[in-house]
């Protein structure tokens, strides 16, 4: 692909604090087009980032002619309908985690894809982070033995903030909540680094703040999502796993600080992974961790330090110079195949919350 590479972006949430300005760091990239649903946060954010056009109708946006890729920032809800509109207007297409709403919707669009001699990911950065790519490394090379468990805790306190307004964030039928929102990377995140199928799932989903105030009425709204979601998993068997099992405790009113930390537990040793992509390693028959020497990514200007940014820039990178390439895929990313696979995981882990049984997964 000759030129800049154009894109088109659809929403001003997640877009606007990290992608746009991600991708506008690289000078062989041009936004644009934004879309909002409301036509004011097309026009604030268009304005701010000097993007030449904006629109309250996302269908505007992939139907131009100068744009080459398609970043769809929506609530779940949304993710279907325009990603199946964007390929049948033969644009490459990015789309936000969850793929989905339902492992059907994922199917849909994962063969739509297959049609397609085009560009479709899921937006699982945190693939990206030098330390994730450092440690799945370690793992394929035999450094703590077969994986046997692995435990991820993840806690963001914000919404423990009953402050906090009502937003499509506390509404089932947009697809917000804090199990699709992040339980589809640590999903990504397990099935990546073992090589293995999630099997089965327990899974016991929370809401802790119940009520929430709609920021136009003002009125009370009854949150319809999850604040909090524990699990355990089990695994298929893989070249990098036996028999493994996997805890998750996944909080978003946990205080007082942030932590993402992933831990795989093998049969020669131990790896721990921080937030940001700070490595650890823990031998058998040592008594303490050891970290691991890396170059930690770099950020985008003015973010919150979470890892999420760091590892977008990097993944910008790498699709930017995948299109310029003609490429229709990038190495390490989230293909639509793992999203739907993903989606399978959230769909049994729905059912068995509702259950109180565990779920195994089909294909």
């Amino acid at each position: 692909m000759k030129g800049k590479i154009r894109i088109g972006i659809i929403g001003t949430g997640f877009a606007r604090t990290v992608q746009i300005p991600a991708f506008q760091v690289f000078g062989d990239v041009e936004i644009v087009s934004v879309a909002s649903g409301r036509r004011e946060n097309a026009e604030k954010t268009a304005r701010d980032f000097n993007i030449p056009h904006f629109t309250d109708d996302w269908r505007e946006t992939i139907k131009r002619d100068d744009i080459d890729l398609i970043c769809i920032t929506t609530p779940p809800v949304y993710h279907r309908e325009m990603t199946l509109f964007a390929l049948e207007n033969s644009k490459h297409v990015l789309c936000e985690k969850p793929m989905a709403m339902n492992a059907g919707e994922a199917r849909e669009m994962w063969e739509k894809s297959k049609e397609k001699n085009l560009l479709c990911l899921i937006d699982h950065e945190l693939r990206f982070l030098n330390g994730r790519k450092k440690a799945r490394e370690m793992i394929r090379a035999g450094e703590i033995g077969v994986i046997r468990h692995a435990k991820y805790n993840f806690r963001a306190p914000h919404r423990g903030d009953e402050s906090l307004p009502w937003t499509w964030w506390s509404d089932k039928k947009q697809g917000g909540g804090a199990l699709g929102a992040v339980g589809s990377h640590i999903f990504d995140t397990l099935r990546w680094f073992t090589g293995a199928d999630i099997f089965s799932v327990f899974c016991q989903m929370q809401t802790h703040v119940r009520q929430r105030r709609d920021e136009k009425t003002g009125e009370l709204r009854a949150v319809s999502t999850d604040d909090e979601a524990n699990l355990i998993l089990r695994f298929s068997e893989s070249e990098y796993t036996t028999d493994a099992t996997a805890n998750i405790s996944l909080s978003m009113i946990e205080y007082p600080v942030y932590q993402n930390r992933v831990e795989f537990f093998g049969t020669k040793g131990a790896i721990r992974i921080e937030y940001d992509g700070e490595l650890f390693v823990g031998k058998a028959g040592e008594e303490s961790w050891h970290k691991v020497d890396i170059a930690l990514n770099r950020g985008v200007d003015g973010a919150k330090p979470t890892g999420w940014n760091n590892g977008f820039l990097a993944f910008a990178e790498e699709i930017i110079e995948a299109l310029k390439n003609g490429e229709t895929n990038v190495e390490n990313s989230a293909t639509f195949e793992d999203g739907y696979k993903i989606q399978l995981a959230l769909d049994a882990a729905r059912k068995s919350n509702a259950s109180g049984c565990t779920v195994k997964i089909g294909k």
